[in-house]
């Protein structure tokens, strides 16, 4: 079965097949005709020979830092639900937080293009990557950073971060924070500078022994956490970058023999689904993570069907969620 034959048993010529095929203008009759046809045979167009007329192979490319993070799962789920129902199909590469990995990802995509766009879920931008992004020759969208001069769907870490220190700052004196490298600037120089303003501008200056720099993990918000209090036996507050530090701050201080929230408060930013459920509930701000991965894929999709260029940065917004971890 081919193309051929569909149209004759549709009664209408090759030509009007292809542009059906093709999303091009074909009258209503003749779309019912060839519809019909197409529904009795089971007829599937040959993807190759698509791709040799049109140039595009319906593919996109999904760069993540790492699977096992509510954050990316949470954002993928929202990549992956706009994109269904449409021709699009997504082919995820995971580069376990490797920017060597990243790039040598991207490279390929520019040097053997095989995809019709590319959304990257980014941490860290050195000029390799600005290198490699601007010798792509397909739109891509930058999602969970702002990178000038690309497409952007990204999170307002810094106001996010500085509306949740400001709940435990009520009644703390003496904060901590953990945070994550700077070079990844939303997650990591961003939320350093909420916490930090939050602290001025409650008249208190934070102390470099009072922070410590995490990888995002559980393991590491415990030994964080550690260094903190036995750097500052005094610290009454622990704002963390990220949820899953802060579920490991919370386990190291019940270890220790501090009570949460009447000693030691502690804040996350993200309220993954366990910030409900851990015991004390966390004090979090919610970032509408699966809403900002379907919106890079809208925004990835329009520039892939208009041909549009012209970059675009959408900021998302956040909720704070006051639970039983602050006072």
């Amino acid at each position: 079965m081919d193309i051929n034959e569909i149209a004759r048993l549709a009664g209408v010529s090759r030509a009007t097949v292809s542009r059906y095929l093709n999303n091009g203008y074909v009258s209503q009759e003749k779309r019912r005709l060839i519809s019909r046809v197409i529904q009795e045979t089971g007829y599937v167009p040959s993807q190759s020979a698509q791709q040799l007329r049109t140039g595009k192979t319906n593919l996109v490319g999904v760069i993540i830092p790492k699977v096992n993070s509510q954050a990316v799962a949470r954002m993928l789920a929202g990549i992956t639900e706009r994109f269904a129902g449409t021709s699009y199909h997504t082919l995820i590469s995971n580069t376990n937080n490797d920017p060597a990995e990243e790039i040598r990802c991207l490279r390929a995509l520019s040097e053997r293009p095989r995809v019709d766009g590319l959304i990257m879920l980014a941490s860290v931008f050195t000029e390799e990557h600005l290198a490699a992004l601007r010798a792509l020759n397909s739109p891509v969208v930058i999602l969970g950073q702002h990178l000038e001069g690309f497409s952007c769907v990204y999170h307002d870490d810094y106001r996010a971060t500085f509306e949740t220190a400001k709940v435990a700052l009520r009644s703390a004196q003496h904060p901590g924070f953990i945070g994550v490298r700077e070079d990844d600037v939303a997650a990591g120089a961003m939320r350093l500078r909420g916490f930090v303003d939050a602290c001025r501008s409650a008249g208190i200056e934070p102390s470099p022994e009072a922070m410590a720099t995490g990888d995002f993990s559980v393991e590491s918000g415990y030994l964080c956490c550690e260094q903190i209090m036995d750097a500052r036996p005094e610290t009454d507050a622990i704002v963390c970058a990220t949820d899953s530090m802060a579920y490991g701050a919370l386990t190291c201080l019940r270890e220790y023999g501090h009570r949460v929230p009447e000693e030691v408060q502690v804040t996350g930013i993200g309220d993954s689904e366990l910030s409900r459920i851990v015991m004390p509930t966390l004090t979090t701000a919610h970032l509408f993570f699966k809403t900002s991965g379907k919106e890079a894929a809208k925004m990835l999709i329009e520039a892939m069907d208009d041909g549009d260029e012209i970059p675009r940065q959408l900021k998302m917004g956040y909720e704070i969620y006051g639970r039983n971890s602050t006072r």
